[in-house]
């Protein structure tokens, strides 16, 4: 049976990032979940790891197709890169932040792509969002958020309690998930 690709959408805010650290971090000893992460057009940060490329970079990878997914959001580039799906192909549980409005495009032409939405209430997400300092309107953010159309995911996490708590809720998620594909 073949694996899946997993992707952790919601809006800015929802502690995507966090709860997957915590996941990657509690799901290390399972050989069948990994996290191959992203790259973004801007350097990572505190509280989001990823890989770093160049817009030039980011241009030309998606000109020679080396993303399995990529979009544009809030200025940037953001990519994951296709040999994600040799691991799902290999049976593995491919854990990545992805984007809500790439969620109808990648499961009409990727293999095994299930949808985990990370989300809070309104006043949590600019609270989070103006503690990042990166957004002089968080409030404009979330509108932007707003205006994507919903998504039917395969778990939704509200993420309005402990980062523990969270984090077991995605590990779950993604146990269950798991439980679906043998190990590789």
């Amino acid at each position: 049976m073949a694996g899946a690709l997993v992707l952790v959408v919601g809006p800015s805010g929802a502690g995507k990032d966090t709860l997957m650290e915590g996941a990657r971090a509690a799901l290390a000893d399972d050989p069948r979940i990994v996290f191959p992460g992203r790259l973004v057009t801007r350097d990572a940060t505190a509280h989001e790891a990823h890989g770093t490329i160049s817009p030039a970079e980011f241009d030309a990878g998606e000109r020679a197709g080396a993303f399995a997914l990529s979009w544009r959001a809030h200025g940037l580039g953001y990519a994951v890169e296709r040999g994600v799906l040799d691991l799902v192909a290999q049976g593995r549980v491919c854990v990545v932040n992805g984007s809500r409005s790439r969620v109808a495009e990648a499961r009409a032409r990727l293999p095994g792509v299930r949808v985990v939405e990370i989300t809070a209430p309104r006043d949590v997400l600019a609270a989070r969002i103006a503690a990042r300092g990166r957004d002089a309107d968080p409030q404009a953010r979330l509108a932007r958020s707003d205006a994507l159309a919903p998504i039917a995911a395969d778990a939704t996490i509200v993420n309005d309690c402990s980062v523990a708590e969270g984090v077991a809720a995605l590990v779950s998620a993604l146990r269950e998930m798991a439980g679906k594909n043998p190990s590789p």
